[in-house]
């Protein structure tokens, strides 16, 4: 539910910006790069397409990492790729979808 502003209250935190960063060069190998300046963890990634290992387990990946994704077996018109991780900095799960 919406409520006005109080002047007291205390601002919001900050947006998190999401820290992954997509050359998108070549449509069948994108390269997802740790734009951040902090580590990701427990990063996975999940190809919503038909293909049967659609799921990848990539750990930790640390500031200005690049990994190169294959999706070479997809159509890469049709292919969603959502990366999920943890931020050190708060313990929270999250979670980012993009295209090719």
């Amino acid at each position: 539910m919406l409520r006005a502003i109080h002047p007291s209250d205390a601002p919001p935190p900050p947006a998190y910006r999401v820290p992954w960063l997509i050359d998108r060069a070549d449509p069948q190998h994108p390269v997802v790069t740790n734009g951040s300046a902090e580590s990701a963890d427990f990063v996975r990634v999940f190809r919503d397409d038909q293909r049967a290992d659609g799921t990848q387990l990539w750990g930790q990946v640390l500031p200005s990492e690049d990994i190169e994704l294959c999706l070479c077996a997809a159509d890469p018109d049709e292919v969603v790729v959502t990366l999920a991780w943890f931020r050190p900095a708060d313990g929270l799960e999250y979670v980012w979808r993009f295209v090719v």
